[in-house]
């Protein structure tokens, strides 16, 4: 889309603000100009129909929401420049060149594919947020062992010797030994052995925690300096660890109260948006002014209202601080204790 517009602002507004040179074609050829911008819009146009989609279905089930503001001021910037550029060859064939000058004033090919493309970019920004936070919870993970070193009776092993077996296949009850240096595959108890055990990914404690028989182990802990054996008590989705994945990825889900806040709003200001750019362009109409100048003010109000900051910038905001503290640490149980930690004044912390 940028590289297109970029091309589009050259051919519409280079030569006219900056005396940017044109092809010799060009010279006097200004129906070529405007079908050089249309087919350029057109491009921009069709690479962001999700915008026409989502926004014009919207509208049709009276909902509207920030992408029908998008929609309607692009469309209304083309539609109107569609008549401009087929009134000029008009005025062409009857070699009224001031009439041909004044329609070009009124092309806003340019407006229609620069409004698509900056939200473009905006939610481009947007899903790069997103994709760090999901960073974030890859890297959390990453934690947990894939394999497990089993002593289980039974037809699919030996009995009772030692077999490595996928992460998936532990099922709560079976036995299985860690070595020093290794990490614990699920959450258990210690029948047998003594050892230190790493808890920081977890706890945050620097410090190895001492566990003997008849102490609680938790996957992605590292076993620091002894040989124990363990029986299995949570598994899979259960463990410590996937109860810390589910709260982070379900709270980047979860809606602060200024989220709820914006939706509400954007319920509100989309159609009072589009009563207003209406009312400016009659408005314009009636104080004398041509169709195509009183259209231009009325779809100035539709691209300036939109993005709405609170429709885009209030769930990114979310979504980087989750982000954001799950790479530090510190993880949210919902987006409402995010939103409530920036009114924390006093923290008191313990000896970690």
């Amino acid at each position: 889309s940028v590289g297109f517009l970029l091309v589009l602002m050259y051919f519409s507004m280079g030569h006219m603000m900056w005396g940017w040179p044109l092809p010799k074609w060009f010279d006097g050829n200004h129906v070529a100009m405007g079908l050089v911008q249309l087919l350029l819009a057109g491009i921009i146009m069709v690479i962001n129909q999700k915008f026409f989609i989502s926004g014009f279905k919207s509208l049709w089930h009276r909902s509207p929401n920030m992408d029908t503001l998008v929609a309607l001021g692009s469309m209304a910037s083309f539609l109107w420049s569609v008549y401009a550029l087929f009134a000029m060859t008009r005025a062409q064939v009857d070699g009224d060149s001031a009439a041909v000058m004044n329609y070009m004033m009124d092309f806003y090919f340019e407006s229609a594919a620069m409004i698509l493309t900056l939200i473009t970019v905006g939610k481009m920004l947007e899903a790069r947020s997103k994709g760090k936070t999901t960073d974030a919870l890859k890297s959390l993970m990453k934690l947990a062992p894939k394999t497990a070193v089993v002593v289980r009776n039974g037809q699919e092993l030996t009995d009772g010797k030692e077999q490595e077996v996928s992460i998936d296949q532990v099922r709560r009850g079976d036995q299985f030994v860690v070595r020093p240096g290794e990490n614990i595959p699920v959450d258990g108890v210690i029948l047998e052995g003594t050892t230190a055990v790493n808890e920081s990914a977890l706890t945050g404690e620097s410090i190895p925690v001492d566990k003997e028989a008849g102490d609680m182990v938790s996957a992605a802990t590292v076993n620091q300096s002894g040989f124990i054996k363990c029986e299995a008590t949570r598994v899979g989705e259960d463990t410590t660890l996937s109860q810390i994945i589910k709260m982070v990825s379900d709270a980047a889900a979860t809606k602060a109260p200024i989220a709820k806040i914006a939706d509400r709003v954007s319920g509100i200001f989309v159609p009072a948006v589009i009563t207003i750019a209406i009312v400016t362009t009659i408005i314009w109409l009636l104080t004398g002014h041509e169709f195509g100048y009183a259209l231009a003010r009325g779809i100035s109000v539709l691209v300036i209202s939109c993005p709405c900051a609170l429709g885009l910038a209030t769930p990114v905001a979310i979504m980087v601080g989750n982000g954001m503290g799950a790479r530090n640490g510190i993880l949210f149980k919902t987006a409402v204790s995010l939103e409530e930690a920036g009114k924390v004044q006093i923290v008191a912390l313990d000896k970690t």
